[in-house]
């Protein structure tokens, strides 16, 4: 029988990740053989992870950034089960290196990301090892990106939620922060009244109109009634007609214009864990 050193366990487990328990397992498994005690980690970690694909993930973090020239902004979520592993520091490096090749692969769909090539595999198969690694599901489930003249990303502290947001011109980072947090803050559905989908215009009338009803207004008012109702919820839910929360009297589209005549958002997204 094959002698494992301890060296040898203690190299595994930098390599890998996994516990020691594991590592010894593998290089007893591969007769000591270290690539082959890699692979059965490997192995391992997928095997687990179709065990717990029915799992729920709805823990995690949610990160963004953007590229060097701030020109391309790169938002993921990397769920885990459980609020312990989300706050573990591995769990969030791992998150970072898997934004950092969107940022500089600049793929368009998470699809796209999960078939990037990180460290020799594909990052989807680094998800898959994490699961067997960390012992829960782990899933990259969000991956968003947008492109602008500057994109300015935001962070909410603790990681369960994030912005970002693109200008149609350069601008100080600032600016693209107070936006960004804005976006965070007041969770805008579109940027104008003219970008709101249609359903959710019809939703809002619908809505509108049965509340009217319920409070007994003549059916002949319902209409007129459920439009009001529609263009306060204009106001408060596209970005630009909200009320800037750093100053209530003025709006976004104010607030814009006080830093630049022709400045506009041209693209956000955000994305939250349950907040």
């Amino acid at each position: 029988m094959i002698e494992i050193k301890a060296a040898d366990v203690a190299k595994l487990r930098k390599v890998t990740g996994a516990g020691m328990m594991d590592c010894k397992q593998a290089l007893t498994v591969a007769e000591g053989d270290f690539d082959k005690a890699i692979e059965e980690i490997r192995k391992k970690g997928k095997a687990i992870a179709n065990k717990r694909a029915d799992r729920d993930a709805t823990e995690g973090v949610v990160i963004s950034k953007t590229s060097a020239d701030s020109k391309f902004g790169a938002l993921i979520i990397l769920n885990s089960e459980t609020d312990f592993v989300a706050k573990n520091e591995n769990f969030i490096k791992f998150a970072e290196s898997i934004l950092a090749k969107a940022l500089e692969t600049k793929v368009s769909t998470l699809e796209e990301l999960k078939a990037v090539m990180m460290d020799g595999r594909t990052i989807e198969d680094q998800v898959s090892e994490q699961t067997g690694i960390i012992g829960e599901k782990i899933d990259l489930s969000v991956y968003r990106q947008i492109k602008g003249e500057k994109v300015v990303p935001y962070i909410h502290p603790g990681n369960r939620l994030a912005t970002m947001v693109a200008f149609n011109q350069d601008v100080d980072t600032q600016v693209g922060k107070d936006i960004a947090m804005q976006i965070a803050a007041m969770a805008p559905v579109s940027i104008d009244r003219s970008d709101v989908p249609a359903e959710i215009i019809e939703k809002e009338l619908e809505i509108g109109r049965d509340q009217a009803r319920q409070e007994g207004k003549p059916e002949a008012m319902l209409d007129k009634i459920a439009q009001g109702k529609l263009d306060k919820f204009f106001k408060e839910s596209t970005l630009i007609n909200q009320s800037f929360i750093k100053d209530s009297k003025i709006s976004v589209a104010d607030y814009l214009k006080s830093i630049s005549a022709q400045l506009a958002v041209t693209a956000f997204e955000r994305h939250s864990l349950n907040v």
